[in-house]
């Protein structure tokens, strides 16, 4: 099971970074995604830059989010956590037990497929968009002179911005 979630994750990678390469040289994808978004969000970002992208960062970022909690088992991924944290303290116990800590490690080192199993669905259907939305906005910004905070680029507004507005959606929404 761990080995289909990774095959899958790679493969969406793959596909992201064609779709990425391809921007230029296969106008149908570019062409289509400024259909949609010029008329939508490039209005927006028009009418006002900062509070524009801050909306866009929020609803991409609330979207994600609603993929995590709904498209994963949040009660498998609570019980997952749980384990790990007492392993974590019996890792912290036994620190000075070099054999009994190999062990404890490799016991941690199980937990990670499940977790990718567990969460990777909502990243296969979250990936693609979200690299044709970055796409769009470089494309957007490179016409663009402005620096939010008046030393932010475009790209690192959104990192933090979606950062902070993942903690709290998380928090709000009790995503695991």
């Amino acid at each position: 099971m761990a080995m289909k979630g990774m095959a899958l994750m790679f493969l969406v990678m793959i596909i992201s970074l064609l779709i990425a390469s391809a921007w230029n040289s296969m106008p149908v994808i570019k062409e289509s995604v400024h259909a949609v978004l010029d008329p939508t969000a490039g209005k927006l970002l028009d009418f006002n830059l900062f509070w524009g992208i801050t909306i866009f960062v929020f609803i991409i970022t609330l979207i994600t989010v609603l993929f995590q909690k709904y498209g994963t088992d949040q009660e498998a991924l609570k019980k997952l956590k749980e384990e790990q944290k007492i392993l974590q303290q019996e890792m912290k116990k036994y620190k000075d037990h070099p054999e009994k800590l190999l062990e404890l490690q490799k016991k941690s080192f199980e937990f990670m497929p499940k977790t990718m199993d567990l969460t990777m669905k909502p990243i296969v259907y979250t990936t693609v968009p979200l690299i044709l939305f970055f796409m769009w906005f470089y494309d957007y910004f490179a016409n663009v002179d402005y620096k939010f905070f008046g030393f932010l680029s475009w790209f690192w507004f959104y990192l933090i911005a979606s950062i902070i507005f993942n903690a709290i959606l998380r928090k709000l929404l009790k995503v695991v």
